[in-house]
């Protein structure tokens, strides 16, 4: 791997999400960060067959996402009701889910765990706020134990209330996974803003962008929209810029959902890379 940020992409083994590992071979991207497989698929045998895939490839696993049975992205109301370990009713079972992600991640020796938490809640002092902590505290000592970490994704939160969350739970191994185009997405804030805001406690990234709901008072009610790296309003040279500041060295991983149409996928992901390199080069000629 590159020493000074590798470029990566989010792929996936049988969920349909990300880019597919045959476009990840043959543009010769040389790390990625998984979405974790459905439960039947998460065996010691499968792990072993995707990291031999990945090794062949001259590729390396960098994280591990949880996702969960019925999560939709249907809307942001739809997000926050069912998305992370946010909504109660699913709360305890997608917290021992979480585990067996990452018993999944150590059979393919990643020590990171991703995951979209979900909206938290914005009262502080409510039981449910008070539980979530309670159960995010519990993972995170069960990862400790395998020396393990959990980074959670940007969007769906502030960067200062995201901040005040990870003050609470007050643990040693839990991060950050900055996505931008999320802000922009979830219209939460200036993803350059957030970014310096939360900077140390970066440990991963995407490398993703998007457009702003096109009427300001929908943001936060209303979807922006995904668009190929350089085409939105994230500005990547100012973000990797940004990135450099605060001393980020890791992976740029390239996140592009359009597993229909797996041409253009292959294509924007091929433009992004492209991207990512020559910015590379031009700030840390």
């Amino acid at each position: 791997m590159t020493d000074v940020w590798p470029i990566g992409v989010f792929t996936s083994i049988d969920a349909g999400f990300g880019v597919h590992l045959d476009v990840v071979s043959e543009l010769g991207i040389p790390t990625i960060q998984i979405h974790t497989p459905h439960a039947d698929q998460r065996t010691p045998a499968r792990a072993k067959e995707f990291l031999a895939q990945c090794q062949a490839a001259g590729i390396t696993v960098t994280c591990v996402f949880c996702g969960f049975s019925n999560e939709s992205y249907a809307d942001i109301a739809t997000t926050a009701k069912t998305v992370g370990l946010v909504p109660e009713v699913t709360r305890q079972e997608r917290a021992i889910d979480a585990q067996l992600t990452a018993e999944f991640a150590r059979e393919l020796g990643c020590d990171t765990l991703g995951m979209h938490i979900g909206f938290v809640p914005e009262d502080r002092n409510s039981e449910s706020y008070r539980d979530l902590i309670a159960v995010t505290q519990a993972l995170l000592d069960e990862l400790e134990e395998h020396g393990q970490k959990l980074h959670l994704e940007t969007g769906q939160e502030t960067a200062v209330h995201l901040l005040s969350f990870l003050s609470d739970v007050n643990r040693k191994n839990i991060f950050i996974n900055f996505d931008p185009a999320n802000m922009i997405l979830y219209g939460t804030g200036d993803p350059i803003e957030a970014l310096k805001k939360v900077a140390p406690h970066v440990r991963s990234v995407h490398c993703k962008d998007a457009v702003w709901a096109e009427n300001e008072e929908d943001r936060g009610t209303a979807w922006g929209s995904e668009v190929a790296l350089g085409k939105g309003d994230v500005n990547m040279k100012e973000y990797l810029t940004t990135l450099k500041e605060i001393g980020y060295k890791g992976p740029l991983t390239i996140e592009r959902e359009l597993s229909e149409d797996r041409a253009q996928q292959k294509i924007d992901v091929g433009e992004a890379v492209s991207l990512l390199e020559s910015l590379r080069a031009e700030l840390w000629s």
